[in-house]
């Protein structure tokens, strides 16, 4: 099967996969004869607030690239765009999906309740998430769009925790 997207795309992909599965993996074995992992109660609230917020970083993902893909004009690799998308969410905000992915790492290790990757692993990658970002994510757009984006960026915070802008990230549409 080929994939029809940028390499950048794809090495994010794997990087996402490695931090999750890897994180689980380290943190399920440091936490196998904690007391509060052999919880039934901690992992039953745990898992209902993993699956809160799991749903959460998937609707802003769905939301935020329904929206990205009115960037896309002709016959580019999936996951790209030609054209900065500054409508819907993204003029509240300039990096939605990826704010919400953010909260993927801790829905995850709230899902599996291992106290490890609550407390110390997924914290340490939603910094690495937003870290990319930063690093990465507005870089290539810069370049993309030099001129257009350092307007946008000055007129639309990278994420907003305003009420209504959540509202938007996180409400089924």
């Amino acid at each position: 099967m080929k994939i029809n997207t940028s390499a950048s795309v794809v090495v994010r992909i794997v990087l996402w996969l490695v931090m999750l599965l890897g994180g689980a993996t380290v943190a399920i074995e440091a936490d196998k004869n904690s007391p509060l992992f052999q919880s039934p109660l901690f992992h039953i609230i745990a898992a209902l607030l993993g699956l809160i917020i799991i749903r959460l970083a998937f609707r802003a993902a769905a939301n935020g690239g329904k929206e990205l893909t009115k960037g896309r004009v002709g016959n580019i690799p999936r996951l790209e765009t030609n054209k900065l998308v500054m409508t819907g969410i993204y003029n509240c905000m300039r990096h939605p999906m990826l704010f919400g992915l953010t909260l993927l790492p801790m829905g995850w290790a709230l899902l599996l309740g291992s106290p490890t990757f609550i407390t110390i692993i997924a914290p340490v990658e939603m910094l690495f998430i937003i870290f990319m970002v930063l690093i990465f994510e507005e870089n290539e757009v810069k370049q993309k769009f030099p001129t257009e984006y350092e307007s946008y960026k000055q007129n639309v915070p990278l994420i907003s925790f305003k009420r209504s802008c959540l509202k938007r990230l996180f409400t089924s549409k």
